[in-house]
């Protein structure tokens, strides 16, 4: 059974992820791997549409798996994936409000997040509404995590 990390741009999915397993699976690296570029220059020359079939793909894949698996925050855009999502016996949702999240990523100059740069911050937290109902439709436990340490998380999950 897999153990699926799941929230919006910033919630920690990717440190929780490393924190609960360190051979946890990204999945954005699995896809950068199989698509051959970064995911903003994917998206650039590809679009959304044909990134979430691929995404797709990947969640079929890897959900059979008893591993981590750090999702990216639009994975429950897609309607198969959230039914795949839902059927999981551990969908975790990492939930924090607009405002955390916001900081966070504006904070954050590693990740190129194509959503974040490409929208005004109006448009993003359009994103982010649209998405919190979907992330609690899927999830079979919510986590809230702001103003908590990453330990404080992953005792949270136990």
């Amino acid at each position: 059974m897999a153990r699926i990390i799941i929230g919006f741009m910033g919630s920690g999915k990717t440190t929780i992820s490393s924190l609960l397993d360190e051979d946890y699976v990204d999945m954005d690296a699995v896809i950068v791997e199989r698509i051959g570029m970064p995911i903003a220059d994917f998206f650039e020359k590809e679009g959304e549409a044909r990134f979430r079939e691929i995404e797709s793909q990947v969640l079929a894949e890897l959900i059979a798996s008893d591993r981590v698996i750090a999702t990216g925050g639009g994975i429950v855009t897609s309607a198969a994936n959230r039914a795949l999502l839902a059927e999981n016996p551990e969908t975790i949702y990492l939930k924090a409000d607009f405002d955390t999240l916001y900081n966070r990523i504006q904070k954050d100059t590693k990740n190129v997040r194509p959503l974040f740069v490409n929208n005004s911050k109006e448009d993003f937290k359009a994103i982010f509404d649209g998405r919190q109902d979907l992330y609690e439709s899927v999830a079979n436990r919510i986590i809230e995590v702001a103003g908590k340490t990453p330990k404080d998380i992953i005792e949270e999950i136990g």
